[in-house]
């Protein structure tokens, strides 16, 4: 009797098998072989319309607020050199405007910026005189441009005992350029005095540099990076 019903049987085992949806067997499957069922990849979450925008806007605003305190005065200039420019920092120059179109700057005789011999080190000389350049040039233009270095040409003339004062005087006038509201190139020619305190001396003249700034305003790069996103 009980060999009578082993067909019937099996062919019911078949039939529900495929009855059975295929989705079920792969499930089946999964759990046969893993324990646990395949689990389907989530989607990315999804960025809100406008938040990209606020915090563009967000970055230009704190951007453009530490730009304008950077060339408020020799306090927070120091302040943002010590995070963004150390070398500036350590080495203490610092700007003095003499009258409404020249500036100096005077870089103090200090260790930082001495070599083994007790005179001024070439190096400090030739970078800060990049630096003084720009210096003047970023606070006659303002937080709305960049200023990039792209030549300079330094003459050693004499050793520097002493404090170094740098003379900016500019070829061009840089004040029409910025009214342009365009990109520009301006060259400065710096005089690199020894500064003699006392005894009525004139100060020692130990060199002296060219140097040409690009100068570019933020708002050419923002428009140059949204081209580049609309291009396919």
């Amino acid at each position: 009797m009980s060999t009578a019903g082993t067909p019937l049987d099996n062919t019911l085992h078949n039939d529900e098998d495929a009855s059975r949806p295929a989705d079920m067997n792969a499930q089946s499957v999964s759990r046969i072989e893993g324990g646990t069922p395949a689990s389907t990849p989530s989607a990315p979450p999804r960025q809100r319309p406008g938040e990209h925008g606020k915090s563009q806007r967000l970055f230009d605003k704190i951007e453009a607020f530490i730009s304008r305190l950077s060339v408020r005065d020799n306090f927070w200039h120091r302040v943002c050199s010590l995070i963004w420019l150390p070398y500036a920092f350590f080495s203490g120059i610092r700007m003095k405007q003499m009258d409404e179109l020249s500036f100096t700057a005077v870089l103090p005789f200090i260790r930082f910026n001495r070599n083994w011999y007790r005179a001024m080190a070439g190096g400090a000389l030739l970078a800060n005189s990049e630096i003084a350049g720009g210096m003047y040039v970023f606070g006659i233009c303002g937080g709305d441009y960049t200023v990039v270095c792209k030549n300079l040409q330094y003459t050693f003339l004499r050793p520097c005992f002493g404090p170094a004062v740098y003379k900016i005087k500019p070829r061009e006038n840089l004040k029409a350029l910025v009214a342009s509201k365009a990109e520009f190139n301006i060259t400065l020619e710096l005089e690199i005095s020894q500064q003699v305190l006392g005894g009525g001396q004139k100060d020692r003249r130990v060199g002296r540099c060219e140097a040409t700034f690009h100068v570019t305003p933020k708002v050419h790069h923002k428009m140059k990076a949204l081209r580049g996103k609309t291009k396919p």
